[in-house]
């Protein structure tokens, strides 16, 4: 079963989503419609964004289909008629997609991806593009963060038990891994992504043994060959000692000790205490880890306080994306029938019209600006971001590896300005230009709009007043 299958992808929706595409069919309204996809503004501290769940949506968009038993119940719902239900029957994806490739940064206002099709095709899947991109391209953005904090350490994704939800544990060891995590924790997404696994011990296994010296030399005698001791049960320093008689008697057998974990406590305090231990008793090669309720803003705490940590365990607060639970993204229309479509809602205007993203890099190679154009507004000199990955309802080349999608990112890592990686908001938002010819559209289009309000306001006055 692919993951995916334990849920109807078909009723991954909004009930709005069949409601609206009821009326579309009873209107006789096919035309090929656009929308695009993209995030308002940056939460908190955030400069920049990784695309991600690009791939996922892919594995599910070709075969698209509403199943017997999801139209059964669309029907026992009493809002749609048979005859809907029967245009169901049939649905596919017939459209195309352009989207912005996994493990590639962009910003605020830019479209991730947009969606060209027959209205009612595009309009009934936007529930599913906005949970898969809006959930990963999070992730990702976090883990972003992460990297960025840990100058060069270790770091392994340790968070699937308090993840909302398995899907999501999933994804954050996915998108993670995609960003430069050495791996994970999680079985599920080792088996799933072919992304390494981790692990140590728990305290309760430590504490189910009579002492934690007979738990050190038991866990070394079953993994001898990836010994890493848990020291925070009961006192560090004391652990500490004890795991030095362990690695002492592996190296008897000619194996090693891997690594010591500290999860509680004074990390940083503690880890400077563990690390001479450690050296004194000539076992410079074993690692130090750290782990709980860690991310980008811990991490830099601790690196500031002079830790001597080599590998950082990440969970919860990288797994739900705490600072930033959520990114205000929307699936606007921006085209129908070739009429440029817009909102011109307070705080929540749209830009009109399919359009591609153009980067710019200064002499030095790093990013310098952005432009949003439109698609067919002519060759333009910087690098497009959007590129085509489903034309006529299928996909346009095989998947990506994950291998594939994290050279990528680390490219492109390389390539972004170290201000726009900073942690804390550096109180500089990177430039993104709007063209001429989008915005002379854009105008139009909410000239047009206004006029046909006004025309409105004055028939219903007149209406009224007969």
């Amino acid at each position: 079963m692919k993951p995916w299958e334990q849920y109807a992808p078909e009723l991954i929706a909004d009930l709005y989503e069949l409601t609206m595409a009821e009326s579309y069919f009873q209107e006789g309204m096919t035309g090929e419609a656009t929308f695009s996809l993209f995030i308002r503004d940056y939460p908190a501290d955030r400069s920049c964004f990784v695309s991600a769940g690009i791939e996922s949506l892919l594995q599910i968009l070709p075969d698209f289909r509403f199943s017997g038993e999801s139209l059964r119940y669309l029907l026992s719902l009493g809002k749609f008629s048979t005859g809907f239900i029967d245009y169901l029957r049939g649905f596919r994806f017939s459209g195309s997609i352009r989207a912005i490739p996994e493990g590639r940064i962009f910003f605020a206002q830019e479209p991730i991806l947009e969606v060209t099709g027959p209205i009612i095709e595009a309009q009934v899947i936007e529930t599913l593009v906005l949970n898969i991109i809006q959930l990963e391209t999070m992730l990702a953005s976090k883990a972003a963060r992460v990297l960025s904090a840990a100058s060069g350490r270790g770091l392994i994704e340790f968070g699937m038990r308090r993840t909302h939800g398995v899907d999501a544990s999933v994804k954050a060891a996915r998108t993670s891994y995609l960003v430069g995590f050495l791996g994970t924790s999680n079985l599920l997404a080792g088996k799933m992504y072919g992304i390494p696994v981790f692990g140590t011990m728990a305290h309760s296994y430590v504490t189910s043994f009579p002492s934690e010296l007979d738990a050190f030399h038991a866990f070394a005698r079953a993994f001898p060959d990836s010994t890493v001791l848990l020291l925070d049960t009961y006192d560090c320093i004391a652990g500490t000692l004890k795991a030095v008689e362990v690695a002492i008697a592996l190296r008897e057998k000619g194996k090693k000790l891997l690594g010591v974990r500290l999860d509680s406590g004074d990390l940083a305090g503690l880890s400077r205490e563990v690390r001479l231990i450690l050296d004194e008793a000539g076992l410079p090669d074993v690692k130090i880890m750290a782990s709980g309720n860690l991310d980008e803003y811990q991490i830099e705490t601790l690196l500031n306080g002079g830790a001597q940590i080599d590998f950082y365990a990440v969970g919860t607060r990288m797994g739900v994306s705490a600072d930033a639970p959520y990114l205000d993204i929307s699936y606007k229309l921006v085209e129908y029938e070739g009429r440029p479509v817009l909102k011109l809602s307070t705080g929540k205007k749209t830009w009109v019209g399919k359009k591609q993203v153009f980067r710019f890099y200064g002499a030095d190679g790093k990013m310098d600006f952005d432009r949003v154009c439109l698609l067919d507004s002519g060759r333009q000199e910087g690098d497009p971001l959007m590129e085509s990955v489903i034309e006529r309802g299928q996909r346009v080349r095989a998947p990506e590896s994950l291998l594939e999608i994290r050279e990528r990112f680390s490219e492109e890592w390389g390539k972004l300005p170290e201000i726009f990686k900073a942690i804390h908001h550096p109180g500089q938002v990177y430039p993104v230009e709007v063209c001429q010819s989008l915005k002379e559209l854009d105008s139009m289009a909410a000239r047009l709009k206004w006029h046909e309000e006004v025309e409105e306001r004055l028939g219903n006055r007149m209406v009224a007043k007969r």
